[in-house]
């Protein structure tokens, strides 16, 4: 049997996949969502949180550009709080605590009613090729799609495996079956895989908690939003509490570690650095006499309880057991055991910076299927691959951020240049540009961009030319106004907030007319403000490095063959196939000499 063809074809229902599949059919392609379970689209697999440190930053670039996850996490949040309040705003970051199920909802709702998209309960398992060109996808029931792009976007499934303690079951994730066939089909097409591993905590009965002796830690009093869309809901929110491990929790572990498949060499996979389990944290930080613990809730409409930086794989006797030693779930009842998931990825260095892989035109991949580790870096990825997989169905240049605009082109920058060995969590100190690409200013960076590439509507964009004229406003007023303070001459209140002890908080107290400026257009003008130099400092930087952008390095350029190149170089260089001068410039192991020889040898072939 033979489907009606589409433009664009998404593999996967999850983050990445929906933001594929959103930006595909708002772009005018017929796109074309199969997903092994309809009813997971969305799905929260481990924390029910979006946000945090650098992960905002990616969720408000998705909303600028015009993806979802931020208005999915507006729309159904327990909690919104501002991180790292008490440092510099290129480290602040919101993080929201979302509704599991109503997140979902949202998102599947989303799905279903956009125009150009259509869904399929089944699975892929192979790809149609024309030559080395895909051209569509065949399912378990042997039903071919054709397409004109592929997007693969499959998180955890490819042949997944779940461990808890000596017990092995295949899955993605619990409770749901892993995708069969699709690694041995791209593997016998050339591309390389590898084995990662991810793990999740496990859920507990908030019934069974004693809550009355434990830290709690409420949201924000006036809380910040994702979107910068208008007329957010404000819904009333529920409290996280604070426990941690006790020498009682850590002996457990030690006497039990053995059971540890891990430990018992029956797992292959490389976990997180940055998301270890409890029973690694144990034995790496043995100098640790404790480690926090958060009690968060999953959803309004349920007591069940999530217990984030308690992963583990560990048997289910001695995870009840380690429970029970935590300071106010002396009698928790555990509703469904931590576990870790084991699965196939594709190193992303075999792909093109639009997310498509170097050698099977048609073919793009976005999410953990490129080695990832996040909901938020799942859906940059995404939102990229199908805006790329819909502009390549139409004969389109690729779209593609560099690292100086954005934390969107670092994370995809360090994926198609570095040689990923373990899950890649994005991480402020990523980005070399940081004080540029703050959360606050996401907008103003991105939104011409998605204006252009056509997934900015005429609404957003009407909002955000107001705003923009609104901030112009206030740094005229500020410039024009004047206050003396104490025994100084009078001062533009611009000038004022040169000063760091200085806020626009305190402006306001002074001058009432800037009482009406709202909270988001204050930090903007403040940060801008104040921050003026180092600024004007990094955007120096990023121009000079906008010729090594500009000089394009030819997929034919025999590597080897360049003498003049280290020998790491030489092997690095024929491995990763950068597409420019400034991919090749950050491959670990290249040095300077290896640039100007590439310089050299492209100026002579020229000639």
């Amino acid at each position: 049997m033979r489907e009606k063809a589409y433009d664009v074809i998404i593999i996967g229902g999850g983050h990445a996949g929906i933001e594929a599949a959103m930006a595909s059919a708002r772009l005018g392609c017929k796109t074309l969502m199969l997903c092994m379970s309809l009813e997971t689209i969305g799905q929260m697999s481990c924390n029910p949180a979006i946000g945090g440190p650098a992960k905002s930053q990616l969720v408000r670039e998705i909303d600028a550009l015009g993806g979802v996850m931020g208005i999915c996490a507006d729309a159904t949040y327990l909690q919104l709080k501002m991180l790292n309040r008490s440092k510099g705003p290129a480290v602040h970051a919101l993080r929201a605590q979302s509704d599991k199920t109503e997140y979902r909802n949202f998102a599947r709702q989303l799905v279903e009613t956009e125009t150009n998209l259509s869904l399929r309960q089944t699975m892929a398992v192979s790809l149609i090729l024309d030559g080395q060109t895909v051209v569509g996808v065949q399912d378990s029931f042997g039903i071919e799609y054709p397409a004109k792009a592929v997007i693969l976007t499959t998180g955890t499934f490819l042949n997944g495996k779940l461990y808890v303690g000596e017990k092995c079951f295949g899955g993605g994730r619990p409770g749901e079956s892993a995708s069969t066939g699709l690694t041995k089909c791209l593997e016998d097409l050339g591309l390389i895989t590898g084995r990662l591993k991810t793990g999740t905590p496990p859920r507990i009965d908030g019934r069974t908690i004693d809550f009355s002796n434990l830290d709690i830690h409420p949201g924000d009093e006036n809380p910040a939003f994702f979107s910068f869309l208008p007329n957010r809901p404000v819904l009333d929110q529920l409290p996280c509490h604070l426990t941690r491990t006790t020498e009682k929790t850590h002996q457990l572990i030690r006497d039990n570690i053995h059971r540890s498949p891990m430990v018992q060499g029956l797992m292959e996979g490389t976990g997180p650095r940055y998301c270890p389990s409890i029973e690694e944290k144990v034995t790496r930080f043995a100098d640790k006499d404790s480690h926090h613990l958060f009690i968060e809730p999953e959803s309004r409409d349920s007591y069940e309880m999530y217990l984030q930086g308690f992963s583990s794989c560990l048997p289910i006797d001695v995870q009840v057991a380690m429970l029970r030693t935590l300071p106010g779930l002396e009698n928790v009842d555990m509703i469904r055991p931590a576990c870790a998931v084991e699965y196939d990825y594709f190193p992303a260095y075999q792909l093109h910076p639009s997310l498509m892989a170097k050698n099977l035109p048609g073919l793009f991949m976005a999410g953990q299927i490129n080695g990832t580790s996040g909901y938020e870096e799942a859906a940059a990825q995404g939102l990229v691959a199908g805006i790329n997989a819909a502009r390549y169905a139409g004969d389109q240049t690729p779209f593609i951020l560099t690292r100086e605009s954005s934390y969107i082109g670092t994370l995809i920058d360090d994926l198609v240049t570095k040689e990923i060995l373990e899950p890649y969590r994005m991480l402020t100190s990523r980005s070399e540009y940081r004080l540029l690409l703050r959360q606050d200013n996401a907008d103003a960076r991105l939104t011409p961009l998605g204006r252009e590439i056509g997934l900015v509507d005429d609404f957003r964009w009407n909002i955000f030319n107001e705003k923009q004229r609104r901030i112009e406003e206030v740094k005229i007023r500020l410039k024009t106004a004047k206050h003396a303070l104490g025994e100084e001459e009078r001062r533009s209140f611009y000038s004022l907030l040169l000063r760091p002890q200085v806020t626009f908080e305190m402006v306001q107290q002074l001058d009432p007319q800037f009482c009406e400026v709202s909270p988001d257009i204050a930090l903007f003008v403040e940060t801008e403000i104040k921050y003026k130099g180092y600024i004007e400092k990094q955007q120096k930087s990023v121009s000079r490095l906008s010729d090594a952008h500009l000089f394009k390095l030819p997929g034919w350029l025999d590597y080897k063959g360049i003498q003049q190149l280290s020998n790491e170089g030489r092997e690095k260089l024929a491995k990763l196939k950068p597409d420019t001068l400034a991919q090749a410039m950050r491959i670990p192991g290249i040095t300077p000499a290896d640039i100007s020889v590439l310089q050299i040898t492209l100026a002579r072939s020229r000639r």
